[in-house]
């Protein structure tokens, strides 16, 4: 059995009822492994989409914390599965409108550059919609090959702070 690891994960949804693809899925992934336990989610956050198609809805998006006995492989796979079960099909459109997505954002102090599976995840530190709710949970966090936290990324972008709103409280919020 693998060590029991910390994974960030990026979830987000911008097709039917957001937020409830968003708890269904954070549902589906505890119930398909339940040696994994939540162990921090942050608060919900609205994102205007990016390089999508016109008219497509906002994202909705949050990250939550899990510790499982898993390699990153196996979450990664787990994540997949999920997508899956929840609609979105493995062959898609680049920046398709979808249900819900699970991107690994780190996976304790792994690192690895396979096409397959970056982890940490090579966009997150760019990204204000992954960043603003990692910030709450994971202020502090450094991440390998990284040498600043995760605070520290946010606030070093110079998009607009605006363009990621704050919507509530959700279902699995647990600050950390």
């Amino acid at each position: 059995m693998n060590p029991v690891t910390a994974f960030g994960i990026a979830l987000g949804s911008n097709l039917g009822d957001r937020r409830d693809n968003l708890e269904r899925g954070v549902g589906e992934l505890l119930q398909l492994m339940p040696e994994a336990r939540l162990v921090a989610g942050a608060s919900l956050y609205e994102t205007e989409p990016v390089d999508c198609a016109p008219g497509t809805q906002a994202f909705l998006n949050t990250v939550i914390e899990l510790q499982a006995p898993f390699s990153p492989v196996e979450m990664h796979a787990h994540l997949v599965a999920v997508e899956a079960l929840m609609g979105r099909p493995a062959e898609r459109a680049r920046n398709a409108p979808r249900t819900l997505d699970l991107d690994l954002l780190y996976a304790g102090d792994y690192a690895s550059e396979d096409p397959v599976l970056t982890v940490p995840h090579p966009r997150l530190h760019m990204r204000r919609f992954v960043l603003q709710p990692l910030v709450e949970i994971r202020p502090g966090l450094k991440l390998p090959g990284l040498s600043f936290t995760i605070r520290q990324a946010m606030e070093a972008l110079t998009d607009d702070p605006e363009s990621v709103r704050f919507v509530g409280l959700w279902k699995y919020h647990l600050p950390a």
